[in-house]
């Protein structure tokens, strides 16, 4: 019998709740409670390390160590005085406090998270004799703390760095270019329907999120394989355990690698030649198997079909350079009249080209339906950190019109009949 790990909290980007407690429920967690944010679950220890290393929705996940009703800032003191972090950290470990508040009565939060800070540090020092120093950049254990009018929550951080750094990227991304957070590209998939088995275009790829998250779950990559996580230096931490994980982790992606001959169908294509080579570096350091996902510099307004079959189109377009047909950077109204104008020509090209395709489109612009000049089958809300979004379903019905060999992204070279660039 693997150790109970108790209840647990896994954080997400608002909107994708239902669609994280049912990849949690394929990791083996129980009494899946979604909540805003994120879900509540149960499970044993290898539920709480599966999350991490494969969840492709979850920011974070924590494991629930103490919670009671509180008046004060000295209920706070005294709950966390009562953990026995001993058994999760000590004094070779650094330590960070986080707190957050919904409609508590606490005049002070920074207060309040000195007091949780106090207990924890007193409590190892009466335990153990000596207490950990504060590290708030990269701490070696990390506490949340969660208050709400009247019940306060302490949480052991098992994940360390956000689960939605995934270790692949970079840090020199486009310039002026704010990254989609790969948990949300994630989530973006899973709304849409898309399978592996469905071509997939992302006419606007940016550093290439989208694509990069679809071929890891095509080629059955964990998530957090490139990457270290907080629960692997806590005292607690079963090795053999996780390395069971890992190794089955490296055996399945090594097995996906090997599916060459039916390759999944990925294209992506950017007006900016600097995203796109962006994207090609990021798409090696995701460990994906070269030539797997088609590539481009084109306009989406003249983007075709980059495969015979109809598939999904999801993407983020952009609100600045990258969508100017000119490459050239715009302000106030004239930025937002090249956007509506970019939008116009791309909902037109859709239509006449996109016929029987899906496309799913994240953006905080309310009016992009009729920018395009289409009618959403389903509007989702989603927020891209503060943001508040929709994502946008449609079903093309336009006839088809005729496709140029000039306009596709040109697949990799398994699939015949049209040769790479790359």
């Amino acid at each position: 019998m693997q150790p109970h790990a108790g209840q647990l909290f896994a954080a997400c980007p608002r909107g994708l709740e239902d669609a994280l407690a049912a990849e949690l429920a394929g990791f083996g967690a129980l009494e899946c409670r979604t909540l805003a944010g994120g879900v509540l679950f149960d499970g044993e220890r290898a539920v709480a390390y599966r999350a991490n290393l494969w969840s492709r929705l979850a920011s974070r996940v924590l494991r629930q160590v103490a919670q009671r009703r509180y008046r004060d800032d000295d209920d706070l003191y005294r709950l966390a005085l009562g953990v026995e972090w001993e058994r999760f950290f000590d004094a070779r470990h650094s330590l960070r406090v986080d707190l957050s508040a919904v409609r508590s009565p606490l005049r002070s939060l920074n207060y309040a998270t000195l007091r949780v800070k106090d207990g924890i540090v007193d409590r190892l020092r009466e335990r153990t004799g000596a207490r950990p120093s504060i590290d708030t950049r990269s701490p070696d254990a990390r506490v949340f703390a969660h208050l709400e009018d009247r019940q306060a929550t302490l949480y052991l951080d098992l994940s360390g760095e956000p689960l939605f750094k995934r270790g692949w990227r970079s840090g020199r991304e486009t310039k002026g270019e704010a990254p989609l957070k790969e948990n949300l590209a994630a989530g973006l998939l899973a709304l849409s329907g898309w399978t592996p088995q469905m071509p997939l275009y992302d006419p606007f790829c940016g550093s290439g999120t989208i694509v990069i998250e679809a071929a890891q779950r095509a080629f059955d990559i964990a998530p957090g394989l490139q990457r270290p996580f907080a629960l692997e230096k806590l005292l607690d931490h079963d090795e053999r355990l996780w390395a069971s994980l890992r190794a089955d982790a490296i055996r399945r992606a090594q097995a996906g690698s090997r599916r060459g001959t039916t390759p999944p169908r990925l294209a992506a294509s950017d007006i900016d030649p600097r995203a796109v080579e962006q994207a090609r570096r990021n798409f090696e350091h995701a460990g994906l198997p070269a030539q797997s996902i088609a590539t481009r510099v084109l306009a989406a307004a003249r983007a075709g079909p980059p495969f015979e079959a109809p598939g999904f189109i999801v993407t983020n377009p952009p609100y600045g350079e990258r969508i100017e047909a000119s490459g050239a950077a715009a302000t106030g109204s004239s930025r937002a009249g090249g956007h509506e104008q970019a939008m116009r020509a791309f909902g037109a090209n859709l239509r006449a080209k996109f016929a029987g395709w899906q496309a799913w489109l994240l953006s905080s612009d309310r009016g992009l339906p009729a920018q395009l000049g289409m009618k959403e089958r389903r509007r989702t809300p989603l927020y891209n950190g503060a943001l508040e979004c929709r994502l946008f379903g449609f079903e093309i019905f336009a006839r088809a019109g005729q496709l140029s060999e000039d306009d596709a992204p040109r697949p990799p070279p398994s699939m015949p009949g049209k040769a790479s660039r790359r």
